[in-house]
């Protein structure tokens, strides 16, 4: 995992420090905290017709049942030191005290973004600012690569079960 994590935080070496990546990574990972940016998009999805707003009240559920699962539950068996941080962060950011794997972040992004994309034409979205959002933990250097793709990789599975569990109600027929 070391050589994995050192090779991406190589990669994003490259971008910190400029201006624009550093502004679009910093937003995207200060709108992840406590799932802000998947509760406005909810939101929005829920604004648009009583099937949305199913959408939208099943995400608000998973969000806090994901957020406690992982944030207590997960985080509390593993005790992964954060990466070191020998760099001014050009933007303020909240530091968790929690352990540093999974990414908390990239769970809710890709749990979040599963639940969204559900019978959604919009489903590229939410997976674009998924990645974004679980990409910045890496660059604003708060979490490793692999912090990152493990948190990924739970929220994918725990979107996929919250589904299953919660299934949105029948689309309505479409008359010709």
């Amino acid at each position: 995992m070391a050589g994995f994590d050192r090779v991406v935080d190589r990669g994003f070496g490259r971008l910190r420090g400029r201006a624009v990546p550093d502004k679009i990574f910093y937003v995207a990972s200060d709108l992840g905290d406590f799932s802000l940016v998947w509760m406005m998009l909810g939101a929005l999805r829920g604004l648009r017709s009583e099937r949305d707003w199913h959408a939208a009240v099943r995400l608000g559920a998973a969000a806090g049942a994901e957020s406690f699962l992982i944030n207590v539950v997960v985080k509390s068996f593993f005790r992964r030191t954060r990466p070191i941080v020998e760099m001014v962060h050009p933007h303020h950011l909240r530091v968790p005290l929690t352990s540093s794997f999974p990414s908390g972040h990239a769970t809710s992004a890709f749990s979040a973004a599963v639940l969204l994309s559900d019978d959604d034409v919009l489903w590229p979205l939410y997976y674009t600012v998924a990645m974004i959002v679980a990409a910045s933990r890496v660059h604003v250097r708060i979490h490793h690569a692999s912090d990152v793709a493990a948190g990924a990789m739970l929220g994918t599975a725990f979107g996929l079960l919250a589904r299953r569990i919660y299934p949105l109600p029948p689309a309505p027929a479409v008359m010709p």
